[in-house]
């Protein structure tokens, strides 16, 4: 018996709707949180609704210099997003596009790099970072991550996906392989670049641990160390946290809602491809 399609529509909006609101779920008990009083239990209605505390939002401003933090969150982030451009661009075009001895070796220790786990690495990058003078800059917030080995991944995917026949008339106009690149790579794979531009954006916002370690003035720490403020000898102030985490949350929502269009058609065109 085959199923009518108007079923099979309203079920899979259903199904839509439902994955949207468990996605939706951990913000709703944040924000409720937020505006629930100190003194408020575990029970369900204090999960579920809330008790319009609006004094912990302003409470939780006064806790950390919070135009500083988001100044250097943004340039922080900005930077990054630059430069992971930069590199997975010129790697990525290295890697896809042009012929050398040892490619495919040096493309697989790039890709080794995912394998090692970041934890492992923080002990000897702090006593280099501490070496060469880089601890509390914004140095070493941006530079360690300005090369994105996803970034490099994906543009060099892309640029495989193109006809070499491009790249060979260009040549034989007489085009460097710089010309190459911006004339010809960097409008064929603007979907990568996106995307790359999404990811790296969100990673360095959502940055915590890093700038922690390698950081102490607020004067260069980002949003996310700010947070930490609220963790105290004392305990944890648990709805100043809470709205905290709103405020710092919602430009970074609205960042994402902004180029979700963007970023839905870059993630279905990463198979690469001329478009006629």
């Amino acid at each position: 018996m085959t199923v009518p399609l108007r079923l099979r529509t309203a079920a899979a909006r259903a199904a839509a709707v439902l994955v949207g609101l468990l996605f939706l779920l951990p913000f709703y008990y944040v924000l409720v949180t937020s505006l629930n009083s100190q003194s408020a239990s575990a029970s369900l209605s204090d999960i579920l609704l809330p008790h319009w505390q609006w004094a912990n939002y302003s409470r939780a401003w006064a806790a950390a210099p919070w135009p500083r933090l988001f100044l250097n969150t943004v340039l922080i982030a900005s930077a990054t997003v630059l430069l992971a451009l930069v590199t997975s661009l010129l790697a990525g075009f290295a890697f896809g596009v042009m012929r050398f001895r040892g490619r495919g070796l040096l493309f697989s220790l790039v890709l080794a790099v995912l394998m090692v786990p970041g934890t492992v690495l923080i002990i000897p990058d702090y006593m280099i970072a501490n070496d060469i003078h880089w601890l509390d800059t914004y140095w070493i917030q941006i530079v360690p991550w300005g090369a994105s080995v996803f970034g490099i991944f994906l543009v060099r995917q892309f640029f495989m996906g193109l006809p070499q026949e491009l790249f060979d008339a260009a040549e034989l106009d007489g085009a460097g392989r710089l010309r190459m690149l911006w004339s010809i790579g960097v409008p064929l794979v603007r979907p990568a670049l996106l995307i790359i531009t999404l990811n790296v954006f969100l990673a360095s916002w959502n940055s915590f641990l890093w700038p922690f370690i390698m950081t102490q003035s607020a004067g260069v720490q980002p949003v996310e160390v700010g947070l930490a403020a609220f963790a105290g000898s004392d305990g944890t102030d648990y709805t100043g946290l809470s709205a905290a985490v709103v405020f710092t949350t919602v430009p970074v929502l609205a960042f994402f809602l902004a180029l979700q269009r963007h970023f839905i058609t870059g993630a279905m065109s990463t198979a690469g491809g001329v478009r006629g």
